[in-house]
C-alpha cells in the first residue's frame, strides 16, 4: 500500500529551478533513502512534504489525502538535533505526544532505556554528546503520532564508528516500530545499509534519475559492509551518480 505519494512536484525560487517533475512513493512501513548531489533540492523537497513550502505545481498525498501546505502531517528530524535546551531529555522526547495531547511516559522511558540514555533522562541537551542527542531526536519522532518520519542527514556530523553504531540502533528501532521512513543522505554506503529502496536525484533542477531496490536481506549486520556484493552494489550506484553529475 502506498503511504506517501509525491506527484510531479515542480519548484522554482525566482529564476532558480530547483525541482523538476519529481515523483515517487513510499509504501507502508518502507525505509526509502534519497541520494543526490549537494544543492540538488533534497531539503526543499522535505520542506514541501512537511507542508513548510507550497510547490509551484504537483501534489503530496499521505494515505490518499493531499497534505500540500499542511503542517503537522509528518514527523521530521533535521540534520542537527532540534532539542529544546530548557527541557530535560524525557520532556524533549515527549514533546510530539504532548502537542497531540496523548503522552505515554512509560513508553518514552522504555525507549530511552533501550537507547542507553536512562541515566540522562533528567539531563539537558548540552550535557549529551552528538550521538546521544540524535537518539533523543529520533525517539521523539517515533513517539509522535505521525505515521511518516522524515530524517534529513541525521548522522552526517558523527565520526565513522559512532555513525555505524547509530545506523544499527536506528534499524533496530525501525524494525520494531515499522514506521515509514524517508531518509536523506549523501552517503551511498549508509543508504544501502539502511534502506529497502534508494531514489537517486539528478543535479539541479532535480528529477528522479533512477531507483534501486536494495537486494540484501534483513536484519542487516555490520559485516555486510565488507562483502563483495555490497561493494559492487555501492559501485553501481556511485557510477550512476557520477555520470549524472558530469553530464
Amino acid at each position: 500500500m502506498k503511504h506517501l505519494e509525491v506527484k510531479q512536484i515542480n519548484q522554482t525560487f525566482g529564476d532558480v529551478h530547483v525541482l523538476n517533475d519529481v515523483s515517487f512513493s513510499v509504501s507502508e512501513g518502507e525505509f526509502v533513502s534519497i541520494l543526490g548531489p549537494s544543492g540538488s533540492g533534497k531539503s526543499t523537497l522535505f520542506g514541501i512534504i512537511g507542508g513548510l513550502t507550497i510547490p509551484n505545481s504537483g501534489d503530496v498525498l499521505l494515505n490518499g489525502n493531499s497534505i500540500k501546505g499542511k503542517r503537522g502531517s509528518i514527523s521530521y528530524t533535521p540534520q542537527t538535533p532540534s532539542l529544546l535546551p530548557w527541557r530535560s531529555i524525557l520532556d524533549n522526547v515527549l514533546l510530539g505526544q504532548e502537542i497531540s495531547g496523548r503522552k505515554d511516559r512509560a513508553k518514552a522511558l522504555e525507549m530511552i532505556e533501550r537507547a542507553g540514555l536512562s541515566e540522562y533522562k533528567d539531563a539537558h541537551p548540552h550535557e549529551l554528546s552528538g550521538g546521544m542527542k540524535q537518539r533523543a531526536s529520533f525517539i521523539r519522532s517515533v513517539l509522535s503520532p505521525q505515521s511518516l518520519i522524515l530524517l534529513d542527514e541525521p548522522f552526517s556530523a558523527l565520526d565513522e564508528f559512532t555513525r555505524t553504531d547509530m545506523q544499527k540502533w536506528l534499524l533496530s528501532m525501525w524494525e520494531e516500530a515499522k514506521r515509514s521512513i524517508l531518509f536523506v543522505t549523501h552517503n551511498i554506503e549508509e543508504a544501502i545499509f539502511l534502506s529497502d529502496r534508494i531514489i537517486i536525484l539528478s543535479p539541479r533542477p532535480a528529477s528522479v534519475l533512477n531507483e534501486y531496490k536494495v537486494p540484501f536481506d534483513r536484519p542487516r549486520r555490520e559485516e555486510l559492509l565488507l562483502t563483495d556484493e555490497f561493494l559492487q552494489f555501492k559501485k553501481d550506484i556511485y557510477q550512476d551518480m557520477r555520470l549524472a553529475h558530469t553530464t
